[in-house]
């Protein structure tokens, strides 16, 4: 198998919404370059893509899946993203170790919050953009219709290279702009036959092409003088201009395709080869921001951007060379985790097809097994080579429940298994709540968990329970307080003493402390002494000040108290939740000469601090989210008044390119299944990303309604 320069190697992420025909498009491309001898189809649950067992129960994509295809000497290292925003993850990791993206739109359905979603990320990659109209056999389809759509929301860098000569159950036949054709395919598709374009499409097709020269020329001033003096470019010329467009994200150019029929995908592969840059052109950035070029002849550097246990071969870990050149038989250094490893087998991969392969050089992309210790995001090097890359920024997740095995005996088994599963899709985050009791498994949307729940179950064979996941509250206080508390015990020998009195405040950055505090009728004089902040692991702060004065309590003892405050204050008084942002200020006490200790001082902390807080009107605080919602014109009615019903207050909404986007701010206890009524309001078309925010006081009645819930569940584990 011939081994490619990083100039000859395309590495293209293949984006697009559920149902415009990624996993179609490639096997029309596997079969035109002869990697396989016959395409199958989802229906069939025969293709190269969709090969794990989930992707065929459900039939639809759940992996990115990388695929290699050589055509006309260019090698296309093109990664099959899943359409569904829940697993959006598999878009994330190949647009962070690809160079350009293929975007799909369906020509029946136009552009759709997919294409929106796709875009906005390759916008936030810097990531070069064609966009492909697929189903133009469909009996909906509308190019036109579909064109104006990609205009409105991506603005004039969109331009057509091609346009279809009829849509529907007739299509056949493209003109191309670029080539000054007509492309027409039989029945079957495959190759086409190139002929003339017919007279009644010349003038079109003589519109288009000036567009496309013009948008080519904008790239390059020398270009752009030929244009305007002769008003024509040639074929290379035109070439160049789009390319420096692209990779600039000046230029979007359209194609047409009809995946199924296999008509245009040869076109588009010989475009994809000839227009889009080598890999030698897109330096990728290293951890601390240096940009390191695919160059073969430096260290050899890899990224391990992908890892996935497939049916009898086990651990698969996918690979980008980032510079130098990789052989089977090397030893490598795992950066991030110290170790080493070696590579014993190299692969060159197409889905479930995988090549063995000698070498593989920088900006290429593929697999290897039976690493020892390496996992998804670290770096492996060769000697006296210091590069790092990653990590990969994933979304927050959307979805959250609490997982457990139906059998309690399984719970060590359920947590390996999730540790590996987030290994194959980092969007998978699992939590073991020390503060909630509980494991929470958090996703991209309902289906994502799906997916996570019909694997364990199917492929692992542990049966696993999905339960509404507990919120973890915050409790603080609102006004000062005051209290004091004595331990004291003697059994014989010496006993145990210590006295504390303190008040308690909430607590505000910047906030000063009163000289002076009142309680009843008693005035008590603060002198600070000694201030420590202590910053909560589970938000806010604990500020502790020592005002003692004339020796009440050594300052050997202040470190016990502090123990038992930070025993009472992770477990609050109104629903045992942790509190925060509380200010403490310790102002007498006493001590005894023998029996003071710093076991007595903590327990008289604890309950000092206790009985203030309770006192000092404690108040429940929730976690709010920032939601943004995009969402089609036509149903922002039903999804703002159904925001409205979760407590969520809009703070904002505006048009963005074809839909509305909404944002507010909701409490998450009212987000648990927000993903799915969002899709079922909007029939699928909507999509949103939630992101914390703060915690803020509960409503009085909801307090009431979790102070009542908590007493319950206190009575029944008595």
């Amino acid at each position: 198998m011939k081994v490619f320069e990083a100039s000859e190697i395309k590495n293209i992420s293949l984006l697009g919404g559920s149902g415009t025909g990624k996993t179609t498009l490639i096997e029309s491309m596997l079969f035109e370059s002869g990697i396989i001898k016959r395409r199958g189809t989802v229906e069939q649950q025969n293709t190269v893509s969709d090969y794990f067992p989930v992707e065929k129960e459900y039939g639809y994509s759940v992996f990115a899946t990388v695929t290699n295809i050589e055509f006309l000497n260019r090698k296309l290292n093109i990664i099959d993203c899943p359409g569904s925003d829940d697993f959006v993850g598999g878009a994330i990791t190949a647009l962070n170790v690809t160079d350009a993206s293929v975007l799909m739109v369906n020509a029946a359905n136009g552009v759709e919050v997919g294409t929106q979603n796709h875009f906005r990320h390759t916008e936030r990659l810097n990531k070069p953009i064609i966009f492909l109209i697929n189903k133009l056999d469909h009996d909906n389809a509308d190019f036109d219709k579909t064109l104006e759509q990609l205009k409105e929301s991506f603005g004039n860098k969109v331009v057509p290279v091609q346009f279809p000569i009829s849509v529907g159950a007739g299509f056949n036949a493209v003109v191309d702009v670029l080539k000054m054709k007509m492309y027409r395919w039989k029945p079957e598709g495959g190759v086409p036959e190139i002929v003339d374009i017919p007279q009644d499409q010349q003038a079109k097709a003589e519109e288009l092409r000036s567009a496309l020269l013009e948008a080519a020329a904008e790239n390059d001033e020398a270009l752009m003088e030929k244009f305007f003096e002769e008003g024509e470019l040639s074929e290379a010329e035109t070439n160049e201009g789009l390319r420096k467009g692209l990779v600039g994200r000046d230029v979007f150019p359209v194609f047409c395709v009809c995946a199924q029929r296999d008509m245009g995908v040869r076109r588009l592969m010989e475009f994809l080869g000839d227009i889009i840059p080598g890999a030698s052109e897109f330096p990728q950035k290293a951890s601390d921001g240096a940009e390191v070029k695919a160059d073969a002849s430096k260290p050899t550097s890899l990224f391990i951007f992908k890892t996935s246990v497939e049916p009898h071969i086990g651990e698969v870990n996918y690979f980008r060379v980032m510079q130098g050149t990789v052989k089977a038989g090397d030893d490598l250094q795992n950066m991030d985790r110290g170790s080493k490893e070696r590579i014993t087998q190299l692969y060159t991969v197409a889905g479930s097809l995988r090549t063995p392969i000698d070498e593989l050089r920088a900006g290429d992309i593929g697999a290897t097994v039976k690493l020892k210790d390496t996992r998804t995001g670290n770096t492996l090097n060769a000697k006296d080579c210091e590069l790092r890359f990653g990590p990969i920024v994933y979304p927050e997740p959307k979805y959250r429940r609490a997982i457990r095995p139906q059998t309690e005996s399984e719970q060590e088994k359920l947590a390996a298994l999730l540790t590996r599963m987030h290994e194959e899709d980092p969007t998978w985050l699992v939590e073991q709540s020390k503060e909630l009791k509980q494991t929470i498994v958090s996703g991209q949307g309902e289906f994502h968990l799906r997916t996570l729940k019909w694997r364990l179950e199917n492929n692992d064979k542990l049966m696993i329970q999905f339960d509404e996941p507990k919120i973890p509250y915050r409790e603080t206080i609102t006004k000062a307080a005051r209290a004091d508390y004595r331990h004291k015990k003697q059994s014989g020998g010496a006993g145990q003493f210590g006295e504390v009195h303190l008040i308690v405040e909430p607590y505000e950055e910047g906030a000063p402390v009163k000289d002076t505090y009142k309680f009843g009728n008693q005035e008590y004089k603060i002198s600070v002494r000694d201030t420590q902040e202590i910053p909560l692991e589970w938000g806010g702060k604990l500020v502790l000040i020592n005002s003692i004065v004339g020796g009440a309590i050594d300052a050997r003892f202040i470190p016990a108290i502090l123990k038992g405050i930070m025993d009472r204050i992770e477990q609050g008084p109104l629903t045992g939740s942790y509190a925060r942002d509380v200010r403490v200020i310790i102002y007498d006490g006493k001590m005894h000469p023998v029996d003071s200790n710093e076991i007595s001082f903590r327990l008289a902390g604890r309950n000092a601090f206790a009985e203030a807080f309770r006192n000092a009107g404690p108040k429940i605080l929730e976690p709010i989210y920032d939601v943004d919602v995009f969402v089609p014109s036509d149903k922002m009615g039903d999804v703002m008044s159904d925001m409205q019903g979760r407590r969520g207050m809009i703070m904002g909404m505006h048009s963005e390119k074809g839909f509305e986007h909404l944002t507010a701010q909701v409490p998450l206890k009212e987000l648990s299944s927000y993903s799915t009524t969002l899709s079922s309001l909007t029939g699928g078309r909507a999509s949103f990303s939630m992101k914390f925010n703060s915690y803020q006081l509960v409503p009085q009645d909801v307090q009431d309604k979790l102070l009542k819930e908590y007493q319950e569940q206190q009575k029944e584990e008595e």
